[in-house]
C-alpha cells in the first residue's frame, strides 16, 4: 500500500458494504461491518423490501417474544442503510449490510446503489472473505482489487483475474463500474480448517487494510486479545490432531518460502530500492546535505 492510495479517496463519502452468505467466510466480512457501526456510532436510516429479493425458505424470518410487552415480533432478513460520521476526518460514511438476496440480482444491486447514492455515498469499497489454503498463524492475506484502472491507480489496486461463479459482491462492484462509481473490493483469506464463525483474525486484516483506505484510525476495541485467542484456541485443537497439525506445518513452510526475498520479481524490486535508499542516505552525510 501506498501512501497515495489513502489519500486518494479524499474526504469523499464512502459506502462500505458486507453481506451474509457466500462472500463471508467465518462472517469475517459482516464482523467488519458489525464493528464500524458500533464505533462509529451509525445510525440505521433504511432499508430495502425484502419481499422482493429473498426466497424466506432460503432466508427465514426470525420471530422473537418481548418479555416486557408480552409481544412476539417478526425479524425480516433484509438489507439496512446506516450512516456515520468518522470521528477525526469527519468524513460521511454509509454503512450497508445485507444477506445475499436469492432472488433479481440485477435489481437488488440498482437499489442498493440508488439508496446508497441518495445518502451522499460516492465511492462503494466492498467486504468479503473467503477460505483459502493459508495457515492460521500467520498474517491473514487481503486482497484490494478494482475493476476500474484509474481506481487501482489510485487505491494501488490490483486487477482480479478470478473466472468463475460469483457472488453478490461481484455484481455490485460490476454494477457500480456501469454508473461510474469508483470501487474496490477487500477480501481475506479464512483458513478453510477453521471455516467456522468467528473469525477475529480476518475481521481484524479487514479493518487494518480499510482505515488506509479511510484514512484514518479505526477504533479496535478488544479485537486483537480476541484474534489472539482464537490462534491459540486453533493451536490447541491443531495440538490434538496430529494430521491438522502436519497440514499446518506444510502451509507455514509453503507461505514462508513463498515470501522468501527470492520467490519473485517484485521482493527482489523492493529490496533493490531499499538498497538505493539506504546509499543516497549514506551519500549525504552525517548532517544530511
Amino acid at each position: 500500500m501506498t501512501e497515495d492510495s489513502s489519500a486518494a479517496l479524499g474526504r469523499e463519502p464512502i459506502v462500505i458494504a458486507a453481506f451474509e452468505g457466500w462472500n463471508d467466510a467465518g462472517s469475517a466480512a459482516t464482523a467488519a461491518l458489525h464493528h464500524l457501526h458500533d464505533v462509529w456510532g451509525a445510525q440505521v436510516v433504511d432499508s430495502l423490501d425484502p419481499e422482493d429479493f429473498h426466497d424466506f425458505q432460503v432466508n427465514r424470518p426470525i420471530v422473537a417474544y418481548d418479555p416486557e410487552t408480552s409481544t412476539r415480533r417478526i425479524s425480516w432478513p433484509t438489507t439496512h442503510f446506516a450512516i456515520a460520521q468518522t470521528p477525526v476526518l469527519d468524513r460521511m460514511v454509509v454503512l450497508v449490510h445485507g444477506i445475499e438476496p436469492s432472488l433479481r440480482w440485477r435489481q437488488y444491486c440498482q437499489e442498493v446503489l440508488d439508496t446508497s447514492s441518495g445518502l451522499g455515498g460516492s465511492v462503494l469499497i466492498t467486504l468479503g472473505a473467503l477460505l483459502a489454503d493459508v495457515p492460521h498463524t500467520r498474517p491473514i492475506p487481503v486482497t484490494r482489487s478494482a475493476e476500474n484502472e484509474d481506481v487501482r491507480f489510485a487505491l494501488d489496486a490490483q486487477e482480479s483475474t478470478y473466472e468463475g461463479p460469483t457472488g453478490i459482491v461481484g455484481v455490485l462492484q460490476h454494477s457500480a463500474l456501469d454508473r461510474e462509481m469508483p470501487g474496490v473490493s477487500l477480501w481475506a483469506a479464512v483458513p478453510h480448517y477453521v471455516a467456522q464463525p468467528p473469525s477475529p483474525k480476518a475481521t481484524l486484516a479487514l479493518l487494518n487494510q480499510l482505515e488506509h483506505l479511510v484514512g484514518e484510525p479505526i477504533p479496535l476495541g478488544d479485537l486483537a486479545e480476541e484474534a489472539e485467542a482464537w490462534r491459540r484456541g486453533v493451536d490447541e485443537l491443531a495440538e490434538e490432531d496430529p494430521e491438522i497439525a502436519e497440514y499446518v506445518a506444510q502451509l507455514e513452510e509453503a507461505k514462508d518460502t513463498a515470501e522468501l526475498p527470492e520467490a519473485s520479481g517484485e521482493a527482489i524490486a523492493q529490496e533493490f530500492e531499499r538498497y538505493l535508499r539506504r546509499r543516497d542516505k549514506g551519500d549525504r552525510g552525517p548532517a544530511g546535505s
